[in-house]
């Protein structure tokens, strides 16, 4: 099992995360972040792969002596947060933070290619390396699957860091490890009315109180005990005055599960509830769906493989509860096998806290991973029962 030493980068890395983190961009907009990472990967004589991208880089190391693909994907943009860690290095743009960790990712992956560069010559594949826009609206990874920049790759890695997991430790599971996230917003169309003669209207919002009671019973009466699902309703908005009964209410929020499946019949019985309560009370009350990314389900025998390279570091594998959050690394996985993993960073928030923190010592741990577990999975795509 091949090793790779990636201390000697560790203030290279960490100056690289810096430099994100102080210069966040949103989603669709990692113009100065695509420019940077594009930099640093000229600099190391990386080559870059020409794709159709606004944002974001696609690279490649290896080939040289033929070989499968791999692929191995950093996302790029941050969050509309206003920062609060008091760091030296924090966000220098108002309202806008890396809370997610996503500079983290992108500075141990190009770890990973600066330590596969040094042994381009050795290597019996090629990787890719995915540096991707707009995870965070859930529509980069459909872009860069669009660019053409899945097309050959045999299997597909990623990683995102998790505080709750101490450094050196890695979180490795197959099947699912991330949820469907998907959003919704409900109308509820009634008859507005003066407040004092309610029987002269229609009311909407005690028409969506009783829709948003009922949609609760989803999870309690619909899905298995054993099979996972989250309904929540985040936000209602009606009416402008206190004495009037209004015309409408709208309602919305996400819905989270882990199997496409359950996915499936929640969202069948959701509008069924919204429908058939909202006119039980002489509403008409519909559903417009915002689709989210899906679950992302680990093939099970990268994840074994993973899990292998790990122990041969020196890393601690432990197998994670999945996470209700979601991920659009989902939808590579419906294109080609792979796995997505949870590494360790003590950090003192969850995600998305204004407060949200890495410990960098996880950096060149995340790059010698990544690099050994290319070298690995080059050699178990050379047998049979892997292609």
């Amino acid at each position: 099992m091949s090793t790779f030493a990636a201390e000697p980068l560790y203030e290279q890395l960490v100056a690289i995360r810096r430099q994100l983190h102080a210069h966040p961009e949103l989603s669709h907009e990692e113009f100065e972040t695509t420019a940077a990472i594009r930099g640093w990967l000229e600099e190391a004589g990386i080559r870059i792969a020409d794709y159709p991208l606004r944002t974001g880089v696609v690279a490649e190391v290896g080939g040289l002596l033929g070989g499968p693909v791999i692929a191995i994907r950093a996302d790029i943009d941050a969050l509309p947060l206003q920062e609060e860690t008091g760091l030296q290095f924090a966000s220098r743009v108002p309202g806008k933070m890396h809370a997610c960790g996503h500079d983290f990712h992108t500075a141990a992956v190009l770890g990973a290619a600066l330590l596969l560069k040094k042994r381009e010559a050795e290597l019996e594949g090629t990787v890719r390396f995915l540096f991707q826009p707009a995870e965070e609206k859930a529509k980069g990874a459909a872009q860069v699957i669009a660019s053409g920049a899945l097309e050959g790759v045999k299997a597909v890695f990623g990683l995102h860091n998790k505080p709750d997991l101490p450094v050196g430790t890695i979180g490795i599971k197959a099947g699912p490890l991330m949820a469907a996230a998907d959003g919704f917003i409900v109308e509820v169309k009634g008859l507005g009315t003066h407040a004092a003669v309610p029987e002269a209207g229609i009311d909407p919002i005690v028409a969506s109180a009783h829709i948003i009671t009922a949609l609760q019973s989803i999870v309690s009466r619909n899905v298995g005990a054993l099979d996972g699902a989250v309904v929540s309703v985040t936000r209602l908005n009606s009416g402008t005055a206190w004495n009037v009964i209004a015309e409408q209410a709208v309602f919305d929020g996400t819905l989270r599960t882990f199997d496409e499946k359950v996915r499936t019949k929640v969202r069948e019985r959701f509008e069924q509830i919204v429908t058939g309560v909202g006119a039980a009370l002489g509403a008409q009350a519909s559903v417009r769906w915002l689709d989210g990314p899906p679950a992302v389900v680990n093939d099970r025998r990268w994840a074994e493989a993973a899990a292998a390279v790990a122990n041969s570091i020196g890393l601690h594998v432990v197998e994670p509860l999945p996470s209700p959050a979601g991920e659009d690394f989902s939808f590579y996985l419906q294109h080609v096998p792979g796995s997505f993993f949870f590494l360790g960073t003590s950090g003192p928030q969850e995600w998305h806290h204004p407060a949200f923190d890495v410990d960098e010592r996880a950096l060149p741990i995340g790059a010698s991973f990544f690099a050994a577990l290319a070298v690995d999975a080059f050699a178990r795509l050379s047998d049979s029962s892997l292609k």
